[in-house]
């Protein structure tokens, strides 16, 4: 519910329990999808032939963890599709992964980071979402 005060508009919501004011969740609760936002043509256009040509090698072009590098490793690579683990992440977390590598967030090292995209925000916003598009099942 969307109360407006005037000048200033309060959001409030059910949770367990209680009312959560201004965005406030339960602990471990995920951080809800943010809002997309316009990505440029050519950022996306990038984290299409990045994620063809090194995402998917690992995680196949299906995001299901089935590419044919990623047969041989142990771990297996993430299976994107997976509407548990989507609900379990949140957009930084997905960034942070893309951009530091397995090690950067506590996994496999053998998923590699990507130093080249620490001046290209729009392109690892662009490759979070082409990860969130494999979501399956509700959003």
């Amino acid at each position: 519910m969307t109360i407006r005060t005037g000048v200033r508009t309060v959001a409030f919501a059910m949770a367990a329990g209680g009312i959560l004011i201004g965005g406030a969740r339960p602990a471990g609760a995920a951080a809800p999808a943010a809002t997309p936002a316009a990505i440029p043509a050519a950022a996306m256009e990038q984290a299409q032939t990045i994620f063809a040509t090194r995402c998917a090698m690992c995680h196949g072009s299906g995001g299901k963890g089935d590419g044919p590098a990623g047969a041989a490793l142990n771990p297996h690579p993430r299976d994107m599709t997976d509407a548990a683990w989507q609900k379990s992440v949140t957009d930084e977390h997905i960034e942070q992964i893309i951009a530091g590598g397995g090690a950067a967030v506590g996994k496999s090292p053998m998923m590699p980071a990507n130093p080249d995209l620490a001046t290209k925000p729009d392109v690892v916003t662009a490759l979070r979402q082409i990860v969130r598009g494999f979501q399956s099942g509700p959003k």
